[in-house]
């Protein structure tokens, strides 16, 4: 193989819910489609993912370069005793649609996985202890994702957080299991928020 190809290949192989063969496709189509500018698009909006979002800092969300703290975490409108706890970034924007929730958010950035190689110091778990001594949280409320993996990270940081004296809450099994929060509609996510169990 070209290794331009192939380092895209390598490249988009990287990312979740693409194999091998999945990239090689995209990469293919785009040699293919070169001179429509399909490729200079994907380009451009690369380059603006990277000069003009980031990561909120406080809570994990996607948010527009310059606004650090993100627009959740500086509005005073929010409930700000209670913190719903991610997996990922896209979950926060999934729960927003619903309109379920009126808090603030904590993304963990991943889930426990030790086949991946992914523990506790992979996840955002110091930043949310910080964040429930400091902004003097009331409720966690745990909305990760209802595969094995999910569950037990679930059921792990319920036992760390309990130790802190904060209410720890589930929510509701409103989700088909081994799927994920991205997956669901807004009903479904109104429910299951509404209809939260403590751990």
């Amino acid at each position: 193989m070209i290794e331009a190809v192939d380092r895209l290949v390598s490249a988009l192989a990287k990312l979740p819910g693409l194999g091998r063969r999945s990239a090689e496709r995209i990469a293919l189509r785009l040699v293919r489609d070169r001179g429509r500018g399909t490729t200079a698009d994907l380009i451009s909006a690369l380059q603006g993912l990277e000069s003009q979002v980031r990561l909120c800092s406080t809570c994990g969300a996607m948010t527009p370069a310059d606004r650090d703290p993100c627009r959740i975490c500086t509005d005073p409108r929010r409930e700000t005793r209670s913190l719903c706890v991610v997996e990922d970034p896209s979950d926060i924007a999934s729960i927003e649609a619903s309109g379920a929730y009126q808090g603030r958010y904590h993304a963990l950035m991943g889930r426990l996985s030790p086949m991946r190689g992914e523990g506790p110091r992979q996840l955002r778990v110091e930043a949310l202890v910080r964040r429930i001594g400091d902004e003097r949280i009331e409720e966690v409320i745990l909305a990760l994702n209802t595969d094995a993996e999910s569950e037990s990270t679930a059921q792990w940081l319920a036992s760390k957080l309990a130790a802190l004296g904060v209410k720890v809450s589930r929510i509701a099994y409103g989700l088909p299991v081994g799927s994920g929060i991205a997956y669901s509609d807004p009903v479904t996510l109104q429910r299951a928020i509404a209809g939260r169990m403590r751990m």
